[in-house]
């Protein structure tokens, strides 16, 4: 950090920041001296020293109360985010004082957090109960994109269909394989077929996940070498949305296996193997680097990819 750097976040303290919030929400110096429990008086030289701190002007002050310069709606908006962290360091740091003994980021797919996550975290959280893990579901491309720039510690994905650009500088193991198949409600003329290749899926309408899904791009893909369009009418964020509209006969869709075999219960359907070499597809566990992980993440690591050497 510049020393300049340094200067400018001596001079910011929290309790000027945290009434600062106060009376933008409340709009009144005054107002927001009463909800903080102190005198008017204060509130204001907190906010005139604020002001000088960063040396620009936050609030138009009038008989009516306060509104912001555009300066302090940039300054509200990083407050927020300054106070929000302290909030979650809090709390996170509080969990340890009652006998958590580390935190594990994670962001996964939904094919991962569908499939196979919820058996095998649950059982890394019945062996490991002092450590907490922090699940997030992103879609692919973020989930490198988070483990890169550190916003998580581990990240599960599919690296291809366009995805594995981003994870260029990141580690990665096999975690799971999974098998696109075709769903179509039981009554569909394609439901009696025992497999199917893509090009004759590209005839009827299809009902897909969001458009920067693994699935997605590798649809797309794979039209645009038949160099046929691709009909996806319609676009869902989850898996039992897609099974609800594929029932209700508003198109066909791609789903993985096992996801289709836990989803079963959502209306009449039939899953008919897609026979394309891009159907099978390797979920794999990726991070920055194995090695350098604090150690409840690599405990983590063993767990749900155990015996298997890192590879670049």
């Amino acid at each position: 950090m510049k020393s300049s750097e340094r200067s400018f976040a001596r001079r910011i303290d929290l309790t000027s920041l945290q009434l600062f919030v106060a009376v933008c929400e409340l709009g009144s110096i005054g107002r927001a001296a009463e909800r903080e429990f102190i005198a008017a008086s204060a509130v204001s030289k907190r906010l005139s020293d604020l002001e000088a701190a960063v040396d620009t002007a936050l609030l138009y002050r009038h008989s009516r109360g306060v509104t912001l310069t555009p300066a302090g709606e940039s300054l509200l908006h990083h407050a927020r985010a300054v106070l929000f962290g302290l909030e979650r360091m809090q709390g996170e740091l509080s969990e340890y004082a009652e006998g958590v003994r580390g935190h594990v980021r994670m962001h996964a797919n939904i094919s991962a957090i569908v499939q196979f996550l919820p058996e095998d975290l649950g059982q890394f959280a019945r062996a490991h109960s002092q450590i907490k893990i922090d699940l997030q579901e992103h879609l692919s491309p973020d989930v490198l994109h988070a483990v890169h720039e550190g916003a998580a510690d581990l990240g599960i994905c599919n690296l291809g269909g366009g995805n594995g650009a981003g994870g260029a500088d990141l580690q990665s193991r096999p975690y799971r394989s999974d098998h696109l198949v075709l769903v179509v409600p039981q009554t569909h003329a394609l439901s009696a077929r025992e497999s199917i290749q893509f090009d004759e899926v590209l005839d009827w309408d299809i009902v897909g996940l969001h458009a920067g899904s693994s699935i997605s791009l590798a649809m797309r893909q794979a039209a645009a070498q038949a160099g046929r369009p691709l009909r996806q009418r319609i676009q869902v964020t989850s898996l039992d949305a897609m099974c609800r509209m594929i029932d209700n006969g508003l198109g066909v869709g791609l789903l993985p296996d096992r996801a289709f075999a836990l989803m079963r219960g959502v209306g009449q359907l039939a899953a008919v193997r897609l026979d394309e070499p891009w159907a099978r597809r390797e979920l794999r566990l990726v991070a920055r680097d194995f090695d350098a992980l604090p150690v409840t993440a690599r405990l983590l690591v063993e767990h749900l990819a155990p015996t298997i050497s890192p590879s670049p």
